[in-house]
Formats: structure tokens, sequence, C-alpha cells
């Protein structure tokens, strides 16, 4: 996962006191209730990748309803003065699906305010890559 001592640190220096970790928890489990807990009232969500943008009970509906059940880890968080960022591997229980986020994910008093979300579908490098034999896999298998 990601090193707590050192995004605790950070999240004490700059005010933040949101649990990312536990954020992203609730996510995947698709808690509804425990998800809203983090949000202002007011806050928004925006999906670039699908052009998507959505209130807190918009963003926990499109959460809760996607089918299947998921699970993932959080392999990166950067925190600034006024933002988490975050970058997440989410997959399907069974493992059929798989995806990473890039969050960028802005924080007031304690609570989202506001959250800019790209999502990407893992897989494999494009066939002209492939042929040009341009790049080396990250991990072996995803």
């Amino acid at each position: 996962m990601i090193k707590a001592y050192f995004v605790e640190r950070i999240r004490k220096q700059n005010g933040l006191d949101m649990k990312i970790e536990k954020f992203w928890s609730a996510v995947l489990s698709q808690r509804a209730d425990e998800i809203r807990e983090y949000f202002h009232p007011d806050a928004w969500v925006n999906w670039h990748n699908t052009n998507e943008h959505f209130t807190v009970e918009e963003f926990i509906r499109a959460n809760c309803e996607y089918p299947g059940e998921w699970d993932g880890e959080v392999e990166q968080v950067i925190v600034t003065d006024t933002h988490i960022i975050t970058a997440t591997h989410v997959f399907s229980k069974d493992k059929t699906q798989s995806f990473h986020a890039a969050s960028f994910i802005r924080v007031v008093d304690g609570k989202i305010a506001s959250v800019e979300e790209y999502w990407g579908d893992d897989g494999d490098a494009p066939r002209w890559r492939l042929e040009k034999h341009i790049g080396t896999k990250i991990k072996s298998a995803l």
C-alpha cells in the first residue's frame, strides 16, 4: 500500500485530516452512507474520460450502483496545500476487469469539496507500439 507515516506527516503539515485510504475503501466497497460522510454537501465530481459531472448524490449512485464487486489499492498519494492526489488500481474481485484512476481531490476543512478524476482501462499496449517494439512492460502481468 502506501507509506502511512509519510502521508500522515504531510497531512498534519497541510491541515488535510481526511483519511484517503478509508475513503477509497468505502468507495471500493460501495458503502454509500460512509462515502457521503467524506463530502461537503455541495461538492462535485468530474469524470473527464466520459465527460460527466456529478453532484455528491449522483456520484454515490454511479459508484454504488455500478455492477459487480470491487477491490483496489491506492498505489500513490501526493498531498499539496489544497489537494490529495491519488493513483489507485481498481479491479473487479473476479479479476476480469482492471483500471487505474488518477484523482485530484480538493479538500476544504477536512472534507472533499471536489474531485477531478481520470480513468483508464488496464491492458496491453496497442498493436502499433508492440509491432515497433516501443517500450517495455512495467509489470510482468496486470
